[in-house]
């Protein structure tokens, strides 16, 4: 008995590995080597040719006295502060809507999900456009109401404003999704329950809804979170490099991109995009800390 147990179990161990193996393999070739493939190029210094020479923390000192790298760091706070909670709450209402019974809801649903799928050139082309000072939509309707538009893509006050938006028009039916599903699985009898005490249908969302999703809106935060402060391709394609905003919109991943990419320094490059891995950990770390307070299991 005890033999066809042991047997038993080595074939669940056997097929459990054997079904992760394609994930595994592409986690470990696609991010844990290249991860400490950088972490190890951080610390060189290239010599030319491919070749790298020791150079400790040669790039970290050279990175922490770099006012590019701060104003970087600077940038990519502000566009994660301004873009974060206004995707967090317009995809949990765009979820509430979309998780009504009306005619025509998966119509509704795959047009708040078409900026998803829509190819990141084409959403930097047609938002390009729209932020046009001269000829754009939103100036134009601007002007009439006796609003004169701002240089949305070249003054650097607003720029990181205007790729903010884009982003949170890009990202709102994603994270919809996500909550749509976690409001699905809430029980229908709390809401019955509810409309028999009498309660009004904002009282049923602060009271049953939004506790009960937490879970799903905990995940969605922390994700956001990282997509945020990883924003690159908006910027690339939306601020040409003689955009006098440019300094005050790249982010440390298009800084990244500069350095190991353009300049050809990828040792320096490697030392930037580590800054930005402590980053994210600790913000995540801060997240899985505080979760407790707030999320129901």
């Amino acid at each position: 008995m005890k033999f066809k147990r042991k047997k038993y179990e080595k074939e669940q161990v056997m097929w459990g590995w054997l079904l992760i193996a394609p994930t595994l393999i592409g986690l470990l070739v696609l991010n844990i080597i290249p991860a400490v493939q950088s972490l190890v190029l951080s610390f060189q210094k290239s010599s030319g040719f491919g070749k790298t020479t020791w150079a400790g923390l040669a790039n970290y000192e050279r990175l922490i006295a770099d006012k590019e790298v701060l104003q970087a760091v600077i940038n990519t706070l502000i566009y994660t502060l301004i873009s974060v909670p206004f995707i967090i709450v317009l995809s949990m209402l765009a979820a509430v809507l979309m998780n009504q019974k009306i005619k025509g809801i998966s119509v509704y649903r795959t047009l708040f999900f078409l900026p998803v799928v829509a190819t990141p050139a084409a959403v930097a082309m047609l938002w390009r456009w729209l932020f046009n000072s001269d000829y754009g939509i939103i100036n134009h309707l601007l002007s009439k109401i006796g609003i004169t538009g701002p240089n949305w893509l070249t003054d650097p006050k607003t720029a990181i404003i205007a790729i903010a938006i884009v982003g949170i028009w890009s990202t709102v039916g994603y994270n919809m999704v996500l909550l749509l599903s976690g409001l699905q699985e809430i029980p229908k009898d709390y809401y019955e329950s509810a409309d028999i005490d009498g309660a009004s249908k904002l009282k049923q969302f602060f009271s049953i809804t939004l506790p009960l999703v937490t879970p799903t809106l905990f995940f969605v935060l922390v994700t956001t979170v990282i997509n945020s402060l990883q924003v690159f391709d908006l910027i690339f394609m939306m601020i040409d490099k003689t955009n006098p905003a440019l300094p005050k919109t790249q982010s440390l991943v298009y800084l990244f991109y500069k350095h190991s990419f353009i300049m050809n320094d990828k040792s320096y490059g490697s030392a930037i995009v580590m800054i930005l891995l402590l980053i994210i950990m600790v913000v995540t770390m801060i997240q899985v800390k505080i979760q407790k307070k707030w999320v129901n299991y």
